[in-house]
């Protein structure tokens, strides 16, 4: 979840579908509520993470038509980036 989308209604249908919801209210917020501050920076890093995978064209165009060739793609990008 994102904050565009931290209102009760949405936190709430994310609690019913059975996820835990770890986006901080609106400093405006009359009510706040407790939110796990560690797992709303991982969701950072997985946000850093796809969008350094968006800079491999060849995984998100589909260039390879086989999903080995596609999985071992997107497991390789990673580890360049990791060498870099």
């Amino acid at each position: 979840m994102d904050r565009a989308y931290e209102g009760y209604e949405a936190r709430q249908h994310a609690v019913d579908l059975g996820y835990i919801p770890g986006v901080p209210p609106l400093s405006t917020r009359v009510e706040p509520w407790e939110y796990d501050r560690e797992l709303y920076k991982r969701r950072n890093e997985v946000e850093r993470v796809f969008r350094r995978l968006q800079g491999y064209r060849r995984a998100f165009t589909r260039f390879d038509k086989l999903e080995v060739m596609l999985a071992a793609f997107v497991v390789m990008a990673p580890i360049i980036e990791g060498l870099r």
